[in-house]
């Protein structure tokens, strides 16, 4: 994880997450102390993770915490009171928010981190993997438009149709998907 936004009304608390997360490699730390300011500043950038010291002077962490989580693939860690652990994490976990419970122990603290990094890693492959497949579904729909202008144009069997468009990007070194944007670019002003 390259940024991470503690949001806390506690000078003490910022300061010894800080002092965690400086050694665990986290290359910039935004610290602020009310949820509204930490809205302002996720409207402008992004974070890798969130850390939430609840309650805050604008809001109890909870629902700021909801709010985070929904947005796309921040982690968010939200430290809560003893005595509301067990009713906002119920809440909270669905969402994939990883729920602590105060006083807070450095060691539980590092495994959550630890946790919210994996599952940080795991969701980027995952978005990426799913960014290639729509790519790759775009790609088949273009094909498959040109192939039936070559059907309908053409005369040409789909069997034909697809022997075309490949030989074309073979002969050419070009995408299938490059040979179909060109037939789509010719014929379908027709």
């Amino acid at each position: 994880m390259e940024s991470v936004m503690i949001v806390s009304s506690s000078e003490k608390a910022t300061t010894v997450f800080s002092e965690i997360l400086t050694p665990a490699l986290i290359c910039q730390i935004t610290a602020v102390k009310t949820c509204s300011e930490a809205r302002r500043i996720l409207l402008e950038r992004d974070f890798d993770l969130v850390i939430i010291d609840a309650p805050l002077r604008d809001e109890t962490g909870e629902s700021f915490a909801l709010h985070v989580a929904s947005k796309e693939i921040i982690q968010v860690i939200l430290i809560v009171k003893r005595e509301f652990y067990e009713a906002v994490s119920a809440v909270c976990e669905e969402e994939g928010i990883l729920t602590i419970a105060k006083p807070l122990n450095k060691y539980v603290f590092l495994s959550a981190l630890s946790l919210a990094r994996s599952v940080h890693n795991r969701m980027k492959k995952m978005r990426t993997e799913n960014a290639q497949l729509i790519q790759k579904i775009e790609d088949i729909r273009i094909v498959d438009r040109a192939k039936c202008i070559l059907i309908s144009l053409m005369s040409m069997s789909e069997k034909e149709a697809h022997r075309y468009i490949e030989k074309q990007a073979m002969d050419m070194r070009i995408t299938k998907r490059a040979v179909a944007e060109r037939i789509l670019k010719t014929y379908e002003n027709l």
